[in-house]
């Protein structure tokens, strides 16, 4: 256990996010739609980012193979027809130094009244990529969060617009389940046992707390550096697994230690949503449905954990399995921290 939680620490710097993420600026304009996605290099594997990196670099071969990338894998249609897409274009750094801009125009044949947007562009840019859309329409500002469970929406320009709020559910799901830097934390948390009261506590607390700080962060009123963010969230992993290992915490009153964690895992996932530019309605959606999600996400995690951890206790290796498991997450926790602050 231990050298698979090792070699997963060193493989993914990005995975409290759950993955990596591209973010999509898509305007109606009457009988056109606008399309516009930003990608950063290093949050994508290596071939993938490699060949970004060329496009930025002005290599025209590599440019057209990441445009044919969106072309082919982002359709748009509408009145029961796909809009052709043009020819598209590759700009680099306009929000950022590393970042790739890829913009594709559709034209639809007459004014688009409704419009079904399909992104499949996770079949190309890992599994575990996510596109984060804002969709505009006149008047109105909708948001989704396309994934490979979540790949098409419908959006009408005169009334309500896809399935934004159940999008984002699925994504704080994801967030939890593949974001293994949350689930060493509420593991760590849960080995030394309680009360089924004393567990909703630790990971409720857990979750409003993350929700206070990721909507402060998201709303631009708290905003911290990135690397300082990552760096504590692998600080809180070594520290409760340390605290396991040499001391002895008072189990009921852990959801204050989860609480101050919390905090600041909620910012970890605020500068997705910021990206976007939403508007205050379709931000506060959007903050609901992930947190809606990580809510649920923590409860599976929990109702999948706990028997087995009791099926441990009830067979005499509960305090072995405390010692090991928390040696592993300390081990990784300070990996992380080291990867995350210095390199």
């Amino acid at each position: 256990m231990l050298l698979v939680l090792a070699a997963t620490a060193g493989g993914y710097a990005l995975a409290h996010t759950g993955g990596s993420n591209g973010y999509a600026a898509i305007a109606v304009e009457r009988n056109a739609v606008r399309y516009r996605l930003t990608l950063w290099p290093a949050a994508l594997p290596p071939e993938v980012a490699e060949l970004l990196r060329q496009a930025r670099a002005g290599d025209a071969a590599s440019q057209a193979r990441v445009i044919g990338f969106v072309r082919d894998k982002v359709s748009v249609l509408a009145h029961g027809k796909r809009c052709p897409a043009g020819p598209g274009a590759l700009t680099a750094g306009q929000t950022g130094p590393d970042n790739v801009t890829i913009a594709v125009d559709f034209t639809c044949g007459a004014d688009v009244r409704a419009l079904v947007i399909r992104d499949d562009l996770f079949d190309v840019l890992s599994s575990d990529y996510h596109t984060l859309a804002r969709i505009d329409v006149p008047g109105r500002t909708v948001q989704f969060a396309f994934s490979p469970e979540t790949r098409e929406t419908r959006v009408d320009v005169d009334g309500a617009g896809g399935r934004g709020f159940a999008s984002f559910v699925l994504l704080g799901i994801e967030h939890i389940l593949t974001g293994y830097d949350h689930l060493l934390f509420l593991l760590a948390l849960l080995l030394r046992g309680g009360s089924w009261l004393t567990l909703a506590k630790i990971v409720t607390a857990f979750t409003l707390a993350h929700s206070v700080t990721l909507a402060l962060a998201a709303l631009d009123i708290v905003v911290l550096p990135d690397r300082l963010v990552e760096a504590v969230i692998a600080l809180s992993i070594a520290f409760v697994a340390a605290e396991n290992i040499f001391l002895k915490p008072v189990v009921s009153r852990r959801w204050l230690v989860s609480f101050c964690f919390g905090l600041v895992h909620g910012f970890g996932f605020s500068s997705a949503l910021r990206e976007l530019n939403l508007p205050t309605h379709g931000l506060v959606l959007a903050l609901f449905g992930f947190n809606v999600g990580v809510e649920l996400g923590q409860g599976l995690v929990v109702a999948l954990a706990l028997p087995l951890m009791a099926l441990i206790r009830r067979v005499g290796w509960g305090q072995r399995m405390v010692w090991s498991s928390s040696v592993a997450i300390l081990v990784v926790g300070v990996v992380l921290f080291v990867e995350r602050a210095f390199f």
